[in-house]
């Protein structure tokens, strides 16, 4: 599924306008790395933050994603996220495997894919249930603007290095 850069539209209801923001987010994801050498996938270019690269920022999004909404929005298995395998280096959500980032976007985009089906199958006002976690006491109304707010940050962030990587730079 490709994700609309657009934004969404000025009058319609919450959940739609909800989505369309997040939506749009997600494709400026792809958008920041599209044309992006291989050889600057996982090129660090912030010193004090060497963990912060393309590749690196895109593995995140897709575990934040899973984390949100399958793991604490409706109690899913937790299993593979490296968010919650303590026998792993802390933020090793950020350390993405040696693979192409295409690949990266792939897995990122379907789990958002994943993320959209939960949404359109709940009330904005259910609460996670995940027992362990006082964030899964939000609502998923929350959980939704929470990811427009982590996605966007953090394209913020792929603006900033892609820009620094090769020159390339654009809002959408």
């Amino acid at each position: 599924m490709t994700f609309s850069r657009e934004r969404p539209p000025f009058v319609a209801d919450e959940r739609t306008q909800l989505v369309g923001w997040l939506n749009q987010q997600r494709a400026l994801v792809r958008f920041k790395c599209e044309g992006l050498a291989a050889e600057d996938e996982r090129r660090v270019v912030l010193p004090t933050s060497p963990l912060m690269t393309m590749s690196g920022l895109v593995y995140h999004l897709r575990w934040v994603e899973h984390c949100w909404f399958e793991v604490l929005f409706l109690n899913g298995s937790a299993a593979a996220n490296p968010q919650f395998d303590e026998s792993l280096p802390e933020d090793a959500d950020m350390m993405a495997p040696d693979v192409p980032l295409k690949q990266l976007l792939d897995e990122f985009e379907a789990q958002c894919e994943r993320s959209n089906e939960i949404i359109a199958a709940h009330s904005l006002d259910e609460t996670g249930t995940h027992p362990e976690f006082r964030s899964a006491q939000a609502t998923l109304r929350w959980m939704i603007l929470h990811m427009i707010e982590e996605t966007a940050r953090h394209v913020g962030h792929l603006d900033t290095i892609r820009e620094l990587l090769d020159g390339e730079k654009g809002y959408y």
